[in-house]
């Protein structure tokens, strides 16, 4: 696996992203250079580890760099002020600049799942949660999945007690018994489980499903140089079906590039399913999720439905099945 070079997102806050984009380059100065196309994504979490495979799958004479960042509404924003090109990012970071017109659409799908719901031994099963508590990330589809599993167990939200935490934080918290469970991204959930924590009850019964990650650009990217989102969608399409056919290579190239424990990554990839369709049923979700931000108040209005997606690419590539 041919990997560029990393810009770690400590060196890129999202002030010096903003100015860094006003006096260097457009999305479309960046496409036409033709050299190297700028992808964000999040550090050390498999279901984001799509793009360290796009070289792999790039026509001639296109590099791509990866850029990571430390959270999903920092590489939207990256990729709106045209810092990055592309992002790899959570669907509700990317619904929340449709809702604020800010020009971002999803032109593929990126990652199914990488969410769970875990705890102490001790918890049998969702009514054992009762009186307990149970961190979530603020904002998150995991905070939506968690609130919708609740009250189709017929527990009041009241009934538990909510710990806001930092998805870095959360195998920590429950090490330290600040948690007694949580409903988090991959990696904590596994590294918890593989510390004694069990499975409770799956995040994914839901009308949201498994939908999580996505492949986001911007309006103007589109616009101006269709021709390099297409060749990103490509390279997209083809790094998605590998990581599917080839988890092995998947889990050593996350256990090489962050040094994670073999052991943890082994689990926590069996709960993610790289993908990258548009189908009908796959936007029912992303509207549903749109619809349950908007009801647990992440969004303050529901984003045009016709702007989410562009799925111009996805149909025009010629490695989709």
């Amino acid at each position: 696996m041919n990997r560029r070079p990393l810009r770690p997102a400590a060196a890129l806050t999202v002030a010096g992203l903003l100015a860094a984009s006003l006096a260097a380059c457009t999305p479309a100065d960046s496409a036409a250079s033709g050299d190297t196309v700028t992808v964000g994504t999040l550090r050390a979490q498999p279901h984001l580890f799509t793009p360290f495979f796009y070289d792999d799958f790039a026509p001639e004479g296109t590099e791509f760099e990866i850029v990571l960042f430390d959270t999903s509404t920092d590489i939207k924003n990256a990729v709106v002020s045209g810092s990055v090109d592309f992002g790899v990012t959570g669907a509700p970071s990317v619904l929340a600049g449709v809702a604020a017109d800010q020009g971002v659409r999803i032109v593929a799908s990126s990652a199914d799942g990488g969410t769970r719901i875990v705890g102490s031994p001790d918890i049998a099963g969702p009514q054992d949660l009762v009186g307990r508590s149970i961190g979530y990330p603020m904002g998150s589809s995991q905070e939506i999945l968690l609130k919708l599993t609740l009250a189709a167990q017929g527990i009041d939200p009241a009934d538990v007690e909510l710990v806001n935490l930092p998805f870095a934080e959360m195998a920590g918290a429950y090490e330290s018994g600040q948690i007694d469970a949580m409903s988090s991204a991959e990696m904590g959930p596994s590294i918890a489980m593989e510390a004694g924590a069990v499975e409770i009850v799956s995040p994914y019964e839901t009308p949201v499903g498994r939908v999580n990650i996505v492949l986001a650009t911007s309006e103007e990217l589109i616009e101006s140089d269709p021709e390099l989102v297409q060749q990103v969608v490509d390279a997209h399409v083809q790094a998605s079906e590998h990581l599917a056919a080839s988890p092995e290579e998947w889990a050593t190239g996350l256990v090489e590039e962050f040094g994670l424990d073999p052991a943890v990554v082994e689990r926590a990839i069996t709960n993610v399913w790289p993908r990258w369709a548009l189908d009908d049923a796959y936007q029912a979700q992303v509207f549903a999720l749109a619809d349950e931000m908007v009801a647990f108040d992440q969004l303050d209005g529901a984003p045009d439905t016709s702007q989410i997606f562009d799925t111009t690419f996805v149909e025009a590539s010629t490695y989709a099945d």
